[in-house]
């Protein structure tokens, strides 16, 4: 996350942020405190982010065209695992060098989004073509992706607070891929998983995709109940007054 005016914080007020827990942890507090300290630029990291994102997904589906359980393929499937989580650190790194270290921009906010949401469809499609997955899955999940950040986007411009609840926000998506290509990476091939479906064999990363897409719809829907919530809440209100 990065948002906010450069070296002005009083010109808007506190963004919203998405809570997570690791920003309190000291290793990643002395991560940003440096950063910081260095001038590196929130949205420098957040493209890093990004471009990480981008090398998990090209590694996802590089992997798939090779042979199940060769080294190269494992190895592929380790790496992408690596380069999603650096991706997970640059968001949390960004926002705490912009919020805490002072370095917010002005177009923190187009830095904070665009490359996210790249960033999800760049991993998601990728892994659609990992050994085991399935393209269309991939995509289906990447969509939903997308809608997931919407409903959040849209509750934001009808008045209200970010909501960042799931049960399939950003985190949660990028784990459970992260789970598979180690599992993928590390476990025998016979422990992948091998059903047929629509004529092709399936494993585990296509029962992750399935999972991550089931889990964004709910979690599409759940955000939009939350908004017309509040409007009607919100319309209530007025028509007592």
């Amino acid at each position: 996350m990065n948002t906010g005016p450069d070296d002005t914080p009083g010109d808007r007020p506190e963004p919203d942020r998405r809570p997570i827990a690791a920003r309190r942890l000291a290793v990643f507090a002395a991560m940003a405190a440096a950063l910081a300290r260095a001038r590196v630029r929130p949205n420098a990291i957040s493209i890093a982010g990004m471009l990480a994102a981008i090398g998990a997904g090209g590694l996802l589906a590089m992997s798939g065209a090779g042979e199940a359980g060769s080294l190269s393929e494992r190895a592929m499937l380790l790496a992408a695992a690596a380069l999603v989580q650096a991706r997970l650190l640059a968001n949390l790194l960004d926002g705490m060098v912009a919020v805490e270290g002072g370095l917010r921009s002005l177009t923190g906010e187009l830095y904070n989004e665009v490359p996210d949401r790249v960033s999800d469809v760049a991993v998601l499609i990728g892994a659609g073509y990992a050994a085991g997955a399935s393209p269309e899955l991939g995509y289906l999940a990447a969509i939903g992706a997308v809608l997931v950040a919407y409903s959040r986007a849209i509750g934001k411009g009808c008045g209200f607070a970010a909501d960042f609840r799931g049960p399939m926000a950003k985190q949660q998506r990028m784990f459970i891929v992260t789970l598979a290509c180690v599992w993928m990476g590390c476990a025998p091939v016979a422990w992948r998983g091998a059903w047929m479906l629509a004529g092709a064999e399936r494993g585990v990363m296509a029962a992750a995709l399935a999972i991550i897409t089931i889990g964004c719809a709910l979690t599409f829907l759940r955000r939009l109940g939350l908004v017309g919530a509040r409007l009607r809440a919100a319309d209530q209100s007025r028509s007592a007054a």
